[in-house]
């Protein structure tokens, strides 16, 4: 039985042989390949590739010394474009193992992007074994590089990476020029905690959905599109009221203060906008949804309850704490509490009721449909 010919191959990804070196792969024989190690240490004498080539040459000798039939080359891919990188290496290895007849190789590799290669070498010829050289004084340098490369390349790792340090950076630098390096700390940490609540209740995931509804709302020409940008226009208006009672009522005695004064000027917009969008559903859903209509009917009732006890807890609570230029008085207070609460059950009453009628008349007319059509009702 023959022998088999074993390939020791190393595989330079990133072709720093001929990106520095400005030697061609593929590169075929032992005196070859060491003049293309001594040209790239002449070059680069720091690239890690360097030992990658020499221990090729050095597991090449020690099988020739054997009596194996070994060849060796190195074959180099793109410096800047990987995909057009290892298709040349699919191409050129292809070629090498056709011209030398292997039947099995050893891939000598320095680690990190190297090893990405590995499919596309399998898929060639058989490999026998992987020797993966590792700098001694510095280890994993090579894998660490390619990490920290990745992350830089990759332009939704680099937003993260680059972009919020670079910003906090440039805050610190704006306030301490100003003299108020105060203010780059509460823009910072405000941030890092908005953004960190945006995530945790899964904000995110809302304002997607909500982004694609309203994309498939104006694709299929429905008229909650109108009603929804509408809302939105009307909740901008809703926030910009409740700062404003922000800046009128806070005298800046608490978080919990500042939330009740901010729903007690913001609420009536924040239930238009409600009631508004909540419209539009409901005309779409009666016109090209009726399996869904019964559910929204009772959005605009619920809201409004909502929005009234809202509005009316805030009222009591405020004014019970004395907040300063309040304009309800205590005994006022105790007045809006137990009108909105009798508001809000009104309003959410009447929604179920309505609710309640809807469904039953769909329910008789899909009965009145069966017996035309001669079926029973169940």
């Amino acid at each position: 039985m023959e022998n088999p010919r074993t390939l020791v191959l190393n595989v330079d990804r990133d072709d720093d042989i001929g990106y520095k070196a400005h030697i061609e792969s593929p590169v075929i024989g032992r005196e070859e390949c060491l003049a293309a190690a001594q040209s790239l240490a002449l070059t680069d004498p720091e690239d890690s590739d360097l030992n990658a080539i020499f221990q090729t040459i050095k597991i090449y000798d020690e099988l020739k010394g054997a009596g194996e039939n070994v060849d060796i080359a190195i074959i180099g891919g793109n410096h800047s474009r990987f995909i057009e990188g290892d298709r040349k290496i699919a191409r050129i290895l292809e070629e090498v193992v056709a011209g030398t007849g292997s039947t099995q190789c050893i891939l000598v590799t320095d680690g990190g992007e190297d090893e990405y290669v590995l499919p596309i070498i399998t898929s060639k010829i058989p490999v026998a074994s992987i020797s993966r050289v590792v700098v001694n004084q510095m280890p994993n340098l090579e894998g660490t590089y390619y990490i920290l490369k990745k992350i830089i390349s990759d332009p939704k790792m680099s937003r993260f990476v680059l972009v919020l340090p670079g910003l906090a950076l440039l805050l610190y630098a704006i306030s301490y020029l100003l003299n108020r390096p105060e203010i780059a700390t509460i823009i910072i940490a405000g941030g890092i905690g908005a953004y960190l609540l945006y995530r945790g209740f899964s904000i995110d995931e809302v304002v997607q959905n909500q982004y694609k509804n309203l994309k498939n709302t104006l694709s299929r020409g429905r008229f909650s599109f109108v009603t929804s940008i509408g809302g939105i226009i009307i909740g901008v208006i809703a926030i910009m009221d409740g700062y404003a009672s922000l800046a009128r009522y806070w005298d800046g005695s608490g978080l919990f203060p500042a939330l009740l004064i901010f729903i007690y000027g913001s609420v009536f917009w924040f239930i238009v906008a409600g009631i508004l969008i909540s419209a539009g559903s409901i005309i779409d859903s009666f016109i090209h949804e009726r399996n869904i209509f019964t559910t929204v009917i009772i959005l605009p009732f619920f809201i409004s309850a909502v929005g009234v006890f809202a509005y009316g807890g805030s009222c009591y609570m405020l004014s019970q704490g004395g907040i300063t230029g309040f304009p309800l008085p205590a005994s006022e207070g105790i007045n809006y509490i137990i009108q909105a609460t009798v508001g809000g059950l009104i309003c959410a009453l009447v929604g179920m009721v309505l609710q309640h009628m809807v469904v039953q008349m769909m329910q008789g007319r899909k009965e009145m449909i069966d017996v035309t059509h001669g079926e029973s009702p169940v």
